[in-house]
């Protein structure tokens, strides 16, 4: 008998007694965590038979064309025969056949750098900046800014770069050089009620990089669309500051599109709705939808050429490896992976159903006060729960909770802000697959309509 033919309680008491899940603690581990076996397109089902609507993209914004891709998964098992491995020091057809590809949906990028996670791609990007502090700058700009309510990843370096404190709560210390600058959320401004708050959020950029010292700055890294921190878009005017600030100051400017890119927000990567170019941009997740670990630290042909090995120093290159960079199935999935969402118009798809889906939620407004904000930008929508409307006082995190909990007793999957920033864990997050349906997109709101009037009386 091999192990998933086992019988279902088997399974479950073997997941509660050796699997130390991700982000659920002890007590909600020992009380039994659904156990998902099959998927396919947007929907789900866990062992028991029970069918749901996954608005989560595999519960962390990943699964960008859906379950059950056997083109994928062929292109992936095609490789492994082929070749399934050879490090990234050396050359291969499905790696510089993917870097092609890619490279062709981002003007102005040339260089693609391979890893396996959004952390570690965020990592490579960080120690690119230091090397170029170090060979170009004497070491002085070396400090890499990163903004409030931002998060970009799990590893101590990528901590020391996130801006949600209960992510780094027991952490520390943390890597010196990395500075917060404040966020950008106009829902929530800083400033009161202003005409101009995206100039006036950029020059809190400024504002910190002046108090640093322009001669030690070597970056700044954002999502264009702050993801687990609320899903908060760039007010208008924002990035193009950003931009501009950092040209200011020879700082180069991060795009951490590891939620954001390959789709998701209607456009292919979520900076492209601004009309800048960054330095460098970071990716994973909606990369190849989960079928194979893979990230990409993409740079300019000028960032490359900064750490290209001087004549007679021989640790001038980025002296770098990534192991499972060298997994070859992955760049296969990656390009059937955009092989879909080009022949399906994914993309486009995106942002007419994000319309669609955002226009349900500004009706769903209209019957429920709690609902402060709805925004986002394609399949990628949040949803802030205030106690009213006047004072915006967020919810308690409770009141989220209790919503994602009665969503799932209907059927549907959706995400929150989860422990992410003290007192502002009051959004509810959605992300459905980029080949959500009308009928599937119109099912979304009438299960977040029911759980939200089953909550909404205990209030």
């Amino acid at each position: 008998m091999s192990t998933f033919e086992q019988d279902t309680d088997t399974l479950k008491a073997w997941d509660k007694a050796h699997v130390w899940h991700h982000m659920t603690t002890g007590q909600t581990a020992d009380a039994g965590l659904t156990m998902f076996v099959r998927g396919e397109g947007l929907w789900l089902w866990d062992i028991d038979g029970q069918e749901y609507l996954d608005a989560t993209a595999g519960g962390v914004w990943v699964t960008n064309v859906g379950y059950g891709r056997r083109e994928i998964a062929d292109a992936v098992h095609q490789q492994l025969l082929d070749l399934n491995y050879f490090a990234g020091s050396m050359a291969s057809k499905p790696a510089s056949a993917f870097a092609e590809k890619l490279l062709g949906k981002m003007p102005g990028m040339s260089r693609v750098y391979y890893s396996s996670s959004g952390s570690e791609a965020n990592e490579k990007a960080f120690k690119m900046v230091r090397q170029i502090a170090h060979k170009h700058h004497g070491g002085r700009k070396h400090k890499i800014l990163y903004r409030e309510r931002d998060y970009h990843g799990t590893t101590l370096a990528a901590l020391s770069a996130s801006g949600q404190m209960e992510r780094r709560e027991h952490y520390g210390p943390f890597l010196p050089g990395f500075v917060e600058f404040p966020h950008c959320c106009e829902y929530r401004s800083q400033f009161g009620d202003v005409e101009d708050y995206g100039a006036r959020a950029a020059q809190a950029l400024e504002d910190v990089i002046l108090r640093e010292g322009p001669n030690t700055v070597g970056a700044v890294i954002v999502e264009p669309i702050t993801a687990g921190g609320g899903i908060i878009p760039p007010p208008a005017g924002y990035l193009q500051a950003v931009r501009d600030i950092c040209d200011r100051y020879d700082v180069l400017l991060i795009l951490d599109e590891v939620v954001c890119g390959m789709g998701r927000t209607g456009a292919w990567f979520g900076y492209q709705h601004y009309g800048i170019t960054p330095d460098i941009v970071t990716m994973a997740k909606g990369v190849a939808s989960g079928y194979a670990a893979i990230s990409c630290t993409v740079t300019t042909e000028r960032v490359y050429e900064l750490l290209k090995e001087d004549a007679g120093d021989t640790l001038g290159y980025f002296r770098d490896i990534s192991t499972f960079g060298g997994c070859l199935a992955s760049q296969a999935a990656a390009l059937a992976n955009v092989a879909i969402i080009e022949r399906e118009g994914l993309v486009e798809n995106s942002a007419r159903q994000g319309e669609r889906l955002t226009e349900g939620f500004r009706t769903l407004a209209e019957r429920y006060p709690m609902i402060g904000d709805v925004r986002g930008k394609g399949l990628f929508q949040g949803i802030e729960l205030v106690t009213d409307r006047a004072s915006r006082q967020p919810v308690d995190e409770s009141v989220p909770m209790a919503i994602v909990a009665r969503c799932k007793a209907h059927g549907l999957l959706i995400g929150r802000t989860n422990r992410c920033v003290p007192g502002f864990n009051n959004v509810l997050n959605f992300s459905p697959a980029l080949t959500a349906t009308d009928q599937e997109i119109d099912t979304i709101v009438e299960r977040l309509d029911r759980a939200l009037h089953d909550v909404t009386p205990t209030l």
